[in-house]
Order: structure tokens, then C-alpha cells, then sequence
């Protein structure tokens, strides 16, 4: 099976082991599995409105093992960033959530109430109560020259009811007004992964995720082996579309296809199959004999286009067809 090349598992959770409050159909009990494979687990989430402690309980509640200290979140290291930039007791303008302001205390730096206290920093995380007056406020003092860390720059995040606005589009926002560019302290840069790594003291991870421009990238800065999973963001067009540094070694349907062997995928003559599936490339389209519902005629699509195209630097669009 899969998951016995690997040592541990950083997962994702916002569409991966969740949408919203809502577990994914089989991912608690295929998390629950990883300790009797002899794989560790743990949790690498650019979420920053909520504490290690309230998530690994909701996690718990879902019925997955988890506790604070296999929880690496976006709001930590965007604090660490900030204490590493300026000095102690600086004033810092907090856009985001109770927990991020309590990170930023517990660095030794002090809370500014709005950009009218001369704030050194400005810190921006996703939480639902941010506002257009916090937005405001977060443009005023880097207009005036503040440091700006953002702790995420995912554009969307996947509730329950769909994809909605993520931190990234706040961002957007302020960069709007101000024409800055943050420092980015969570997914895609590799610290979050390779933290937890150590801190597991693990050789062979491998990074799950559902977001190729987040958990993907991320996973492959670090050196490490990386799986998307279609449960959340990415569908496999967007998959097949990816730029060179954001394509995934395995493509699966979802956590639990890490208890089955991961199909051989190989080159045959001018084409590559998988499974009963085979694609080629001529130009800029894909031509695959198999199913448009069979993973396996994707997987053989993707690995295809890839060797057609290994170093693109943009996302692309090819034509693809299905054929009986």
C-alpha cells in the first residue's frame, strides 16, 4: 500500500480531514489507521483564527487523533517572523483573530489598537470578523511604512456550503491600497512542513493537501513527497494544468487511497498508461483512450502532459479527450 514508502504524514485540514464543521466522508478513520501502520501524524494548517488546542479538538470530535502538539499553524510562525524582524515590545497592528493577537503578546511585543499608535509591524491573518475598517487600518500604517507578514495568501477556503473568500483575498485587498508586498509566513514557504518533520523526526514524510498553490508547492520546497487529494480545491483539470513546481507525485480521491497500492504508471511507445487508461500528447492537446470518471485516465493524462512539458512555469489549459 502507499502509505508504507512514508514514515509520516503532514496533512492539511481545511478540505482534506474537513469542509466547514463537517468531517470528509473517511478521513477520520483512515488518520485513525496511521499509528498501527507505524506512520506518525501531523497537522500543517494556514489557518490563523484558531489555537492548536480548538483544533485538535474539533479534530478529535471528528474522530481523528490529534493534539496541539501535532498542530503547526500559520499564526505561530507569522509571530515567530515578526519577533525575528523587530524588536521586543515593538507595537504591532493585529488584523485577524483573538489567537493571533495572543501570538503576537506571547513574542514579547505589544498590541497596537489602529495605525494611529505608529505601529512597527502589521500582522494579517484569516478570521470571518475581519472587516473593511480592519482592512483600512492595516493600509494606513503601511502607507506609513509599517513591516507587513501575512500568515497565508490562499486566495479561496473551502467551507461547507462551497469555496469562499480566503485570507489571500484580503490580502489583495490592502496590497491594493498600499502597493506592499507581505512576508509570508505559512503555505507555500516550507517551514511549516519542515518543522514538523523534525519535530517528528521524520526521513520520509509525505505532505497531503488539497491546494496544489499552497500545500502542494509548499510540500515540494521542502523536498518532500507530495499527494493532492480531490476532496477540496483542486479538481483534476486543475491538476493536469499545473505549473512544473506545483504537481503532486500522487494524485488521489482521498485519504483513504493511501491503504491501497498506488498504480504503476509507465511509458509505452509515444504513450502512457495506467491501469486500463492510456494518453498521449500531440501539440497542445491530450488524446486519452479511458473514461473521463476514471482517476486513472487522469493520472495517465497528467504524467503525460508533464513529460511533455516539465518545466512550465505557468498554469496551462490543454484540450483533452476521452475516447471508449
Amino acid at each position: 500500500m502507499l502509505i508504507s514508502a512514508f514514515d509520516a504524514v503532514l496533512s492539511d485540514l481545511d478540505g482534506v480531514v474537513y469542509l466547514g464543521a463537517e468531517a470528509i466522508g473517511g478521513a477520520s478513520e483512515a488518520l485513525g489507521k496511521l499509528a498501527g501502520a507505524g506512520v506518525e501524524l501531523a497537522y500543517i494548517t494556514n489557518n490563523a483564527s484558531r489555537s492548536p488546542e480548538v483544533v485538535a479538538r474539533h479534530i478529535r470530535q471528528l474522530g481523528a487523533p490529534a493534539d496541539a502538539g501535532t498542530v503547526f499553524g500559520s499564526a505561530d510562525a507569522g509571530a515567530d517572523l515578526l519577533a525575528e524582524r523587530i524588536p521586543a515590545k515593538s507595537k504591532v497592528l493585529v488584523v485577524g483573530s483573538a489567537y493571533l493577537r495572543d501570538c503576537v503578546v506571547a513574542r514579547g511585543l505589544t498590541l497596537a489598537e489602529s495605525s494611529e499608535d505608529g505601529p512597527a509591524a502589521v500582522i494579517q491573518g484569516f478570521d470571518p470578523e475581519v472587516n473593511w475598517r480592519d482592512l483600512a487600518e492595516a493600509s494606513h500604517a503601511l502607507n506609513s511604512g509599517a513591516l507587513w507578514v501575512a500568515t497565508n495568501t490562499d486566495l479561496t477556503i473551502p467551507r461547507a456550503r462551497g469555496i469562499a473568500p480566503g485570507n489571500g483575498s484580503l490580502v489583495r485587498a490592502v496590497q491594493a491600497a498600499t502597493n506592499a508586498t507581505p512576508i509570508v509566513a505559512g503555505k507555500p514557504e516550507p517551514l511549516l512542513f519542515q518543522v514538523a518533520a523534525e519535530q517528528l523526526e521524520a526521513t520520509r514524510p509525505l505532505v497531503v493537501g488539497d491546494r496544489l498553490d499552497t500545500d502542494i508547492l509548499g510540500g515540494n520546497r521542502a523536498g518532500f513527497a507530495t499527494a493532492v487529494v480531490l476532496t477540496g480545491v483542486d479538481d483534476p483539470e486543475s491538476v493536469l494544468g499545473a505549473p512544473a513546481d506545483q504537481r503532486p507525485r500522487y494524485i488521489l480521491a482521498d485519504l483513504s487511497e493511501l491503504y491501497t497500492d498506488y498504480p504503476v504508471v509507465r511509458a509505452t511507445g509515444k504513450q502512457i498508461v495506467c491501469g486500463a487508461a492510456r494518453a498521449g500528447v500531440d501539440g497542445g492537446s491530450i488524446t486519452v483512450t479511458g473514461e473521463r470518471d476514471d482517476l486513472n485516465a487522469w493520472r495517465a493524462a497528467c504524467c503525460a502532459w508533464w513529460y511533455a512539458n516539465p518545466r512550465t512555469t505557468e498554469r496551462t489549459t490543454p484540450e483533452i479527450t476521452f475516447s471508449s
